[in-house]
């Protein structure tokens, strides 16, 4: 059975790419003519199905999804990068070298994850403080992790926040102030608990 999969015009694809079944690759946003935005993907990427890329992305190499998942336009993403089945990322978001999204991770407009940072599934971004007001598109406001930062699953983060680097956020936690570095942070609100630096299993790793 021979692979169904579409590129729209003006996609550059690197090599070994992997296409799955059902995957729309140059889809151009509203506003846009096909092929009037770029699109490129490095090589060896991993592109599962029923996964959509939106024109206007530049991709890096070893790019990969999971299944079903939707990435908006114009995103820059590093090299490295995985995103997990059915994840969100809109429009107009970094994500840094060696980025991990779990699964059901919703990113909005705006977001910047730096190098190393890492997503627990379920999570939840936000970006606009007041839904529905007057003038909430121009005042969107996203969260930005810092590299190494770590989100425990299921966590939410409120619009504007910064989560310093290494810093790790626990499971569940809704938060709703930055987070220095190497904090570790747990409840709603979360709450400073501890210190990463700390922790015999990420002393470890330093050690190596």
């Amino acid at each position: 059975m021979d692979t169904k999969y579409k590129l729209h015009p003006n996609v550059q694809l690197g090599r070994n790419a992997y296409l799955g079944d059902y995957v729309i690759i140059g889809v151009p946003p509203r506003g846009y003519e096909a092929g009037e935005l770029k699109t490129i993907l490095g090589d060896h990427a991993i592109i599962r199905s029923h996964s959509v890329i939106y024109a206007g992305n530049k991709i890096g190499n070893h790019f990969q999804t999971g299944h079903g998942v939707m990435i908006r336009e114009n995103n820059q993403i590093g090299d490295h990068v995985s995103i997990g089945t059915h994840s969100v990322i809109e429009h107009h978001v970094r994500l840094g070298d060696n980025v991990r999204i779990h699964t059901n991770v919703f990113i909005p407009e705006y977001s910047l994850l730096e190098d190393d940072a890492w997503v627990g599934p379920n999570v939840v971004f936000t970006n606009a403080r007041y839904p529905l007001s007057k003038d909430v598109k121009s005042n969107l406001e996203s969260p930005h992790l810092l590299p190494g930062a770590k989100i425990g699953a299921n966590a939410t983060l409120l619009p504007g926040i910064e989560i310093g680097r290494d810093a790790l956020i626990g499971a569940g936690s809704v938060v709703t102030e930055d987070v220095p570095q190497n904090a570790i942070v747990v409840g709603n609100p979360a709450r400073i608990v501890g210190d990463i630096a700390k922790l015999d299993a990420y002393a470890l790793v330093d050690d190596l």
